[in-house]
């Protein structure tokens, strides 16, 4: 890699304040990680009897909240100082784990409480994520938003390599209950982060007053831009359908006979591609919206590869391919929306963005689990394969109808 190249990908790291958000990022999102592979995993071997529609039931009370509070959960994210609204999520979730770590190591831990720790920990992430979206594009300068949105996913994604499979060996080692207690502990680096920050956009100055009747705004905005609204459409379909990566790897880890450890290290080769995909999107200067239709194509042959997979080592070698598709297509989802909106409305419209990526798995997450144990973790993977497809047509179609029309990324604002 020539040094220019390397100063274009790194490029938003030059800022101080992203720089000192992204380290304590990093060990935050690591902990995590390691505490939703290992909540999905006492789910399925613990506290059930192999039960993928329990594994499903607890993914969509941890991402449904984002579906039902988004509107509420935008309008705060644009009328909050970031900085003491990310303190108190990040906060929240620390005790939350904490709180759910105590409860499995003193024996007492239920499917029930588990239950309800996965929705009190969806409430509080719905308020967190659109602010810190929206938060990652303020650090930074017009001209990098998309460099910063592309290295936050992957500094996202290398949690996710490592998290899995330090959970899995943890998980062996002590037991699940510390892990917990480990996650709990490293938000202490987010947190720290956050103290140390002194960007403007933490400031409400010079933001018009508004009152709470322009809480469906960001929903009014998407509405209006066509070529904004079908990212949504796209995003809802691979969302809700193919996104289901916890299901994917914890049943077909059973299928072929691994414990925690091989459950978290195909977390991991899914993680290594979605490294991959999220920091060849920060080479780019720009999001393109075909991209999105090459990205659906590779997803979906990707997960039809996996279901054939005759091998646990087939199907790692397979899942690094999903991960650089499905963080392609994320990570480009994420940069037209963010480029496309206007500063004013973005917390709301980034609102309604992850609560169409992560609240499709009220749905979808039980779905694909029940497909998963009623036809078997193989087909799990068939239905996720043709929603990529299904998603890659979809953008096709648009093309093809619109292609005289500007770009998605070349409208103005």
């Amino acid at each position: 890699m020539s040094a220019v190249t390397g100063a274009g990908m790194f490029r938003s790291l030059r800022v101080h304040d992203y720089r000192l958000w992204a380290s304590g990022a990093i060990v935050s999102n690591v902990g995590t990680w390691m505490q939703r592979t290992t909540q999905d995993w006492i789910v399925l071997t613990r506290l059930t009897h192999h039960d993928a529609f329990a594994v499903g039931v607890t993914t969509a009370l941890q991402f449904g909240p984002q579906l039902f509070l988004s509107p509420v959960t935008g309008y705060v994210a644009d009328r909050v100082p970031k900085r003491t609204l990310l303190t108190i999520t990040q906060a929240t979730m620390g005790i939350l784990g904490l709180g759910l770590g105590v409860l499995v190591l003193t024996g007492a831990g239920t499917l029930l409480e588990v239950y309800g720790f996965a929705l009190l920990l969806g409430i509080t992430a719905s308020f967190d994520a659109p602010a810190r979206q929206s938060f990652v594009s303020d650090l930074v300068g017009p001209e990098d938003v998309s460099n910063a949105v592309a290295l936050n996913s992957a500094s996202f994604n290398l949690a996710r390599l490592l998290g899995p499979a330090v959970a899995g060996l943890l998980t062996e080692a002590v037991g699940p209950g510390w892990v917990f207690v480990i996650n709990a502990a490293s938000f202490a680096a987010v947190l720290t982060s956050l103290r140390f920050i002194h960007a403007p956009a933490f400031d409400a100055a010079g933001r018009p007053h508004r009152s709470f009747s322009d809480i469906g705004e960001g929903f009014t905005t998407v509405v209006r831009r066509r070529d904004l609204a079908i990212v949504f459409v796209m995003v809802a379909v691979l969302g809700t359908f193919g996104l289901n990566f916890a299901i994917y790897a914890s049943t077909m880890a059973v299928l072929f006979g691994q414990g925690a450890t091989g459950y978290g290290l195909l977390s991991s080769a899914l993680a290594i591609g979605a490294v991959t995909g999220a920091l060849l999107s920060a080479r780019r200067p720009a999001p393109r919206f075909p991209l999105l239709v090459l990205a659906g194509v590779l997803f979906g042959v990707g997960l039809l590869l996996g279901s054939v997979a005759p091998s646990y080592l087939w199907l790692a070698i397979v899942l690094p391919l999903v991960g650089v598709a499905a963080q392609t297509f994320m990570t480009t989802a994420n940069g037209l929306v963010q480029m496309g909106v206007d500063r004013v409305v973005r917390g709301r419209v980034m609102a309604l963005y992850m609560a169409t990526v992560m609240g499709g798995t009220v749905l979808g997450g039980p779905l694909i689990g029940w497909i998963a144990n009623v036809l078997g973790p193989r087909d799990g993977l068939i239905a996720g394969g043709l929603a990529g497809l299904a998603t890659a047509a979809i953008g096709a179609v648009y093309l093809r109808r619109h292609a005289g029309e500007p770009a998605p990324e070349l409208r103005t604002q």
